[in-house]
């Protein structure tokens, strides 16, 4: 079955201008919360502030990244620059996992003493940081769903509104019970699920840049359904991987028939034709060889040698 990839787009412009304006609307709300958090004493506050910096950045970055991507390809970058979104997102990534860490350090340094905290300026500006939560995670929502790079500010946005019920939750608390323990402990509980969600993601972004193989083809399908075409004798040197976050590639040896040489062009368009309808991958680099003159001794995925020949 082909694989669909096919996702609602806005305009490029429109989608920027939805960044800028989370951009806008970040950066006021962390200056709020680093002063609110240092009127008040709240560790909780301050953290779900350098979250929202760290979204804020990640949003320039994004911001950045999306506008490079649109350029076409040409002599200096022949597949053009849309992997420039992968890079930010692990950028993005990477910055969140350290922001959990500082901040889960200095959660546990709270916990041995916990100080006074203020806690109607936390549920002030624990209510106001939700109400700009929410708006930036509306305003990235449609814009993810076919971008690793904006998925990841998404996921930034939508844990930022659940730090957010958080921060609230806990100055209630401080209110009703002088639960002063509930500020640091807060801060932990935030920064284990910033944490948990980048290590979540970025394996998918690692692999795409290490060339892993498009996680949702099954190859040995692939190769399978090639080696089905006939006049196909075997394949070698298959080489899966992802040009772009959704443009899959294909490159591999084909060994034909000894018979079937003549019908060399019919057969590659044949191939094509499988792996476009059948897979969706689009960009496939063919070589072909002859039964007879083909490679002996040759690896199926890779480029060496002395592992597998597959033929038939």
């Amino acid at each position: 079955m082909p694989h669909d990839h096919g996702h609602a787009r806005l305009d490029p412009r429109s989608g920027d201008r939805r960044v800028l304006a989370a951009m806008g609307a970040n950066l006021l709300l962390t200056v709020a919360q680093v002063a609110g958090g240092l009127l008040s004493g709240s560790l909780a506050l301050i953290a779900d502030a350098l979250h929202n910096f760290s979204d804020m950045a990640s949003l320039v970055i994004a911001f950045a990244a999306r506008r490079i991507a649109r350029r076409p390809a040409d002599a200096r970058m022949t597949f053009g620059y849309g992997r420039i979104e992968i890079v930010a997102a692990l950028v993005n990534y990477t910055a969140l996992i350290l922001v959990s860490l500082f901040l889960a350090y200095h959660g546990i340094l709270r916990l041995l003493d916990p100080p006074q905290v203020g806690g109607w300026i936390i549920v002030i500006l624990g209510m106001i940081a939700l109400a700009v939560d929410a708006l930036t995670a509306a305003l990235t929502y449609s814009l993810q769903k076919g971008s690793v790079n904006m998925r990841a500010l998404f996921l930034h946005n939508l844990s930022d509104a659940l730090s957010s019920v958080a921060v609230v939750g806990g100055g209630l608390l401080i209110l009703l019970h002088d639960w002063r323990l509930i500020d640091p402990a807060l801060t932990l509980v935030i920064a284990g699920y910033i944490l948990w969600l980048a290590l979540s993601e970025i394996g998918g972004v690692i692999r795409t840049l290490m060339l892993g193989s498009p996680p949702d083809i099954d190859t040995t399908a692939v190769l399978d359904a090639v080696r089905h075409v006939p006049g196909v004798a075997g394949l070698h040197h298959a080489h899966f991987w992802q040009m772009q976050e959704h443009a899959a590639a294909l490159d591999t040896h084909v060994v034909l028939e000894i018979g079937a040489w003549d019908r060399l062009e019919e057969i590659k368009a044949e191939i094509k034709r499988v792996l476009v309808e059948r897979f969706d991958i689009r960009h496939s680099t063919l070589e072909f060889e002859r039964a007879d003159h083909a490679h002996r001794d040759a690896d199926l995925f890779g480029h060496g040698f002395g592992g597998r020949h597959d033929g038939r």
